[in-house]
């Protein structure tokens, strides 16, 4: 299969709408805007597609070769409460909302992909579709447009995903087996205890000495609920409690989130996590209660689609240009959902630059240079057309 390139007509047409949707971003569940302009970017090169959901697009490109497999792409296309500082001639105008996550990128990425394969279904077997997806950066995103259907009629049989990444050189796959990022579930831990003078604390039940033993038993969590080498977080990141300085609290609460790598931890982690809430409160004679809410489940790379893609980029970009990661990032991506029902791989994309400073993801001044649009395009679509279409291994 010889290597598909991205013209420089399409790539000057690719850098216009990514300055476009940089410039104009909105918020998660509000990407009105963003998904009539991907959709008039479609009409424009007369590619149908379907709108699922309120602002989410999907394209189906039906391979006229022979019957194949049907691969999905995900691209999340929403911004971030984030006040933009990188002073880009294109910098946001909605004050407070920028696309600090390099979804703009994404987003035009998958456009780049949408038009190379409609240009090019006469060679594909099977059916590709192309997910825009909103929401990534809120709760359950994803679930929601599994639940409407969208790896449906006919069922996605696999799946890809990318990520810029600040962490690798410009230009470089990412690519790792297994977990690659953590699941994210939260929790609210209400502490009722007795209230009281603080000179008759006989008379009381403090709700600060409940939760200060909850907080330091939680740490035990961490090293009791999964194997040593296996990564899990267990962090409290805010508490509420107390009125006066004497004056015996009566309530307490910790808001907090776990992160694991795998599902049986996850699970553990949740189970454990409420139990000891509620022994530690007993034994003061108070009471906790857990309000436990599972978020984003853990991406599982399988190694069929992962070694397929892992294999396209050598040949595309050479073997210097692909690393594997040594590190599961405990942030999180609701591409789980998808990777949890069917195979799939979540790969990154390497935006650093030797003569410029690299911000991380989520920074007021994260920004990535335009040349990495056509690497992913290419990327995409050599990996649909070169292995992909040949099938996926669901084992």
């Amino acid at each position: 299969m010889k290597k598909i390139k991205v013209g420089i007509g399409l790539l000057n047409q690719l850098i216009e709408i990514r300055r476009h949707l940089h410039q104009y971003p909105e918020l998660s569940f509000q990407e009105f805007k963003t998904s009539k302009f991907i959709a008039s970017c479609l009409d424009t090169w007369d590619i149908p597609y379907q709108k699922i959901g309120e602002t989410g697009i999907f394209v189906d490109i039906i391979g006229e070769k022979a019957d194949g497999p049907h691969i999905g792409i995900r691209g999340d296309i929403d911004a971030l409460p984030i006040q933009e500082e990188t002073g880009l001639p294109f910098s946001s105008v909605n004050q407070g909302v920028m696309h600090a996550c390099g979804h703009d990128g994404h987003t035009t990425i998958l456009l780049g992909t949408v038009h190379q394969l409609y240009q090019l279904r006469s060679e594909i077997s099977g059916r590709v579709r192309c997910i825009f997806q909103p929401g990534e950066e809120a709760e359950g995103a994803a679930q929601q447009l599994i639940d409407l259907g969208v790896l449906e009629g006919p069922s996605v049989d696999g799946m890809l995903a990318l990520h810029l990444w600040p962490h690798l050189p410009h230009g470089t796959i990412g690519v790792k087996y297994g977990a690659i990022t953590a699941s994210c579930d939260d929790f609210v831990i209400e502490i009722e205890g007795k209230s009281g003078h603080s000179a008759r604390p006989h008379q009381a039940i403090d709700a600060i000495t409940i939760s200060s033993a909850i907080l330091q038993a939680l740490h035990t969590l961490v090293t009791k609920s999964s194997n040593p080498v296996e990564p899990v977080v267990v962090h409290v990141g805010k508490i509420n409690g107390g009125t006066a300085s004497n004056i015996v609290a009566d309530s307490v609460i910790l808001e907090g989130t776990t992160r694991a790598v795998t599902f049986e931890t996850r699970n553990k982690l949740k189970s454990q996590l409420i139990n000891l809430c509620e022994q530690i409160a007993k034994s003061f004679g108070g009471n906790a209660t857990v309000r436990y809410k599972e978020g984003h489940p853990p991406v599982i790379n399988s190694e069929s689609v992962t070694r397929a893609v892992e294999e396209s980029a050598i040949e595309i970009f050479g073997p210097e240009k692909v690393v594997h990661l040594k590190e599961i990032s405990m942030g999180a991506d609701d591409f789980g959902a998808f990777a949890e029902k069917v195979p799939s791989t979540y790969v990154r994309l390497g935006t650093a630059l030797e003569w410029k400073q690299a911000f991380d993801l989520h920074h007021p001044q994260f920004e990535f240079h335009e040349s990495i649009i056509p690497i992913g395009v290419e990327l995409f679509t050599f990996s649909i057309l070169n292995k992909l279409q040949k099938g996926v291994d669901k084992s």
